[in-house]
């Protein structure tokens, strides 16, 4: 790799990110903390990377030539290896005396990186690291970097960014407004189906946009990331799992379903399919809070992290898009503390931490889906301290009083507005 190859690089992101326009996330950095930004691709790591060097130009905390950025998927450095990295370093220093802050862009592309974010923590750098993959969160990489960094997921846009992308500002009581109400409603159909990622938000054909994405990252990050040579059997996977969004789903009946296809695929390659998708950020599994700690690895319900790849996948979407929208939120804020319960009643969401429960359906405009979905709830109160109870639908809003608790019906926009 050419020293002169990285100058280019340098002077060009010191070109462009100071002029480029950024929506401004809510996320909040520890000044003395180096940070690994993880998450779906296309979901804002980068341009969290771009904001937090903006915020520091405009509180002069730094110059534009303390900023190091370099994108570890620009074909121009794709080749790099790890013991080249220190290259970096080099070039930037025949350039400036100043120490520079790091941005490391995709940096997992380069096998071996860690140690040498490891010896930039050690010599006292400021660094910020972006990756595609949860692998970068794995126990041996924590290892090496021995609490030298900050590991925070990123999520695509939420509704309320959303909103903000588009200029909407919710007024005062924005809760008791019927017309900000019909406002509020109309965008959220495009959010629902089409998801957060910033890109699609101008497109006319997201569908598209989405699919394309959907490829790069099954291509990419799944596929030649971990060599698979049964693309056959990873793609069925994957649609299996967006037609089973809601269900408890069995290692054994995923198995079976797979081979009923005629695909030949055995146990322990599913459990490393499964786990390839979950580092790449495309699916997530949640427990039985009831299971046995066996079960709880063998039998999950499994989710998309975005509704618009969900979406690409199923035909009459509306109800696993409603329970997917709802795991992706609960997932973001809660991680691992996230369980379904199934023992002798069945609740979608339970958040022991919390104490709160949760349903998802619809609609409870039948009064036997509205009986059981309450009864559920009522149950499962009768079993753990619950101090939340609800139920989040399309478009109902009430409140259901039933043996001295209270149920809190929510639309799904009023819910991921005010959670």
């Amino acid at each position: 790799m050419e020293k002169r190859v990285i100058k280019s690089l340098i002077l060009e992101k010191q070109r462009e990110i100071p002029q480029m326009e950024l929506m401004r996330r809510k996320i909040e950095f520890e000044d003395a903390c180096n940070y690994v930004f993880v998450g779906l691709r296309r979901s804002g790591k980068s341009y969290l990377m771009f904001q937090h060097i903006q915020s520091l130009l405009e509180r002069r905390l730094a110059q534009i030539e303390d900023i190091l950025y370099i994108n570890f998927e620009d074909e121009r450095i794709a080749l790099i290896q790890a013991e080249e990295l220190g290259l970096i370093l080099e070039a930037y220093q025949e350039m400036y005396s100043n120490k520079p802050l790091l941005y490391l862009d995709e940096i997992q592309n380069v096998a071996g990186w860690e140690k040498f974010a490891r010896r930039l923590a050690d010599s006292k750098y400021k660094v910020f690291i972006t990756g595609s993959n949860a692998q970068m969160l794995s126990k041996e990489i924590y290892t090496t970097l021995g609490g030298r960094y900050i590991a925070m997921e990123i999520y695509p846009f939420s509704f309320a960014e959303y909103l903000q992308y588009n200029h909407y500002l919710l007024p005062r009581h924005w809760e008791y407004d019927t017309t900000v109400k019909t406002d509020l409603v109309k965008w959220f159909q495009t959010y629902f189906y089409y998801g957060g990622f910033a890109e699609t938000f101008l497109l006319k054909d997201k569908r598209s946009w989405l699919n394309s994405l959907f490829q790069k990252i099954l291509l990419g990050d799944v596929i030649a990331r971990n060599e698979i040579r049964n693309e056959n059997a990873i793609r069925l996977l994957v649609k299996k799992l967006a037609e089973s969004v809601m269900q408890p789903l069995a290692l054994a009946r995923i198995l079976g379903i797979i081979k009923s296809t005629g695909c030949s695929l055995s146990h322990n390659t599913l459990v490393d399919y499964l786990q390839y998708l979950n580092d790449a950020y495309l699916v997530f599994g949640i427990s039985n809070y009831s299971d046995k700690l066996s079960e709880k690895e063998s039998i999950k319900k499994r989710y998309f992290f975005d509704n618009g790849l969900l979406n690409a996948f199923i035909i009459e979407p509306e109800s696993k898009l409603l329970e997917n929208q709802v795991a992706i939120i609960l997932k973001k804020k809660y991680g691992d503390g996230l369980y379904y319960y199934n023992k002798n009643v069945e609740v979608d969401f339970y958040i022991p931490e919390i104490k709160t429960a949760i349903q998802v359906s619809y609609t409870l405009f039948q009064s036997d889906t509205r009986e059981r979905e309450m009864r559920a709830l009522l149950k499962l109160a009768q079993s753990y301290p619950l101090e939340k109870l609800q139920i989040i639908t399309w478009e109902e809003d009430s409140i259901i009083e039933d043996e001295g608790i209270s149920i809190e019906v929510l639309p799904l926009w009023k819910w991921m507005l005010t959670t």
